[in-house]
């Protein structure tokens, strides 16, 4: 008897992605994060970018870039938020938290603080991939994968020196 290997059937309408994401990189971007954010099928920066070379550096590792301005920066083509959905859930991306979760999104992905958080607030999650150059209150310098699975999201924080 011989064995076959299993390999798993997915269903058209479960989508599977990875997203890299940081935020406040306050015009450096350490080699270390190009190398982290190989591979992605996507990449979201979520504000103070500060100087618009980096987003350059980041769109040519290859996938898609996504950004949104934040408190330090001057490019006001800018969005402030960005409302995505992706498998089957909703996600908004903005520099600065809200003090309320929004209505009518499943994720909510911030920088500003310069510290990492992965907290669910009256149904909300709340995620911070924490700060690349100036991390806050003991923090580690770090960056996050995000990968979506359909209604699922698994969130990765990733720190470097």
């Amino acid at each position: 008897m011989s064995a076959f290997p299993i390999t798993p059937i997915l269903q058209h309408s479960i989508v599977f992605v990875t997203i890299f994401v940081l935020a406040d990189t306050h015009d450096r971007l350490p080699g270390k994060v190009i190398e982290l954010a190989t591979g992605a099928d996507e990449i979201w920066h979520l504000g103070d970018v500060c100087a618009e070379s980096i987003l350059d550096e980041l769109r040519g590792i290859g996938p898609k870039v996504t950004v949104v301005r934040g408190n330090c920066d001057s490019n006001y083509e800018w969005p402030l938020t960005i409302d995505l959905k992706r498998g089957k859930l909703k996600f908004r991306l903005q520099h600065i938290p809200p003090e309320r979760p929004p209505p009518d999104v499943d994720v909510l992905l911030h920088g500003h603080t310069h510290v990492p958080r992965h907290e669910k607030r009256q149904g909300v999650l709340f995620l911070n991939p924490g700060c690349v150059t100036r991390p806050n209150r003991g923090a580690p310098r770090s960056v996050a994968e995000l990968q979506i699975v359909g209604a699922e999201v698994n969130w990765r924080l990733i720190t470097f020196e």
